[in-house]
């Protein structure tokens, strides 16, 4: 290596290890200080939030690689719809039903199923319901309830979109047009 060419190797070395440090000081003084707010009441600043919502989404889709999704069967989303009502449905609402009060007031906002699960596929969403999200509200769901039970949420989830709300209401009676297909 030329002398002028070590230099700049050193140089840049050298810089990048000083950019290193500065960060490090500046995380560990905004940890320390307080400085970042984290009240419910005042979003995250939008690369804040961009850093988070890009991360969870392709955190779940390199985990959910390897999950295996079974056949989507009619008999599932009828179980499937009295376990979200149940169980999601106070965060996540549904055809014709808002959330509870409580979860509006939730920051990140659980999202209106109906409205985004067409931009995940099958196996992203059992691996949401079976693991939850950090910090977000989304409990993992893994531990108190079967895969067979989480399939069945799943079946439901990805009929969301498009459903009606009568459709959806006509879930509370069993008289769904899926039931036991």
């Amino acid at each position: 290596m030329q002398p002028k060419t070590r230099q700049l190797a050193k140089g840049a070395a050298v810089g990048l290890v000083a950019v290193i440090l500065i960060s490090l000081v500046v995380v560990v003084s905004v940890a320390y200080s307080g400085a970042y707010n984290v009240a419910a009441t005042q979003d995250h600043q939008p690369i804040v939030r961009w850093t988070l919502d890009t991360t969870m989404k392709n955190s779940v889709s390199d985990r959910a690689e390897a999950v295996q999704t079974p056949v989507l069967r009619d008999a599932m989303v009828s179980a499937g719809a009295t376990r979200y009502k149940a169980m999601c449905q106070h965060c996540h609402g549904g055809p014709g039903v808002k959330k509870s009060e409580w979860a509006r007031g939730m920051l990140p906002q659980p999202p209106h199923l109906p409205d985004v699960v067409s931009e995940w596929k099958p196996n992203e969403v059992f691996w949401l319901a079976k693991h939850g999200v950090r910090m977000s509200g989304m409990p993992a769901f893994g531990p108190t309830h079967s895969d067979d039970e989480l399939w069945e949420i799943t079946a439901f989830v990805m009929r969301l979109p498009g459903m009606t709300a009568t459709e959806y209401a006509s879930f509370d009676t069993g008289n769904s047009a899926d039931d036991g297909q």
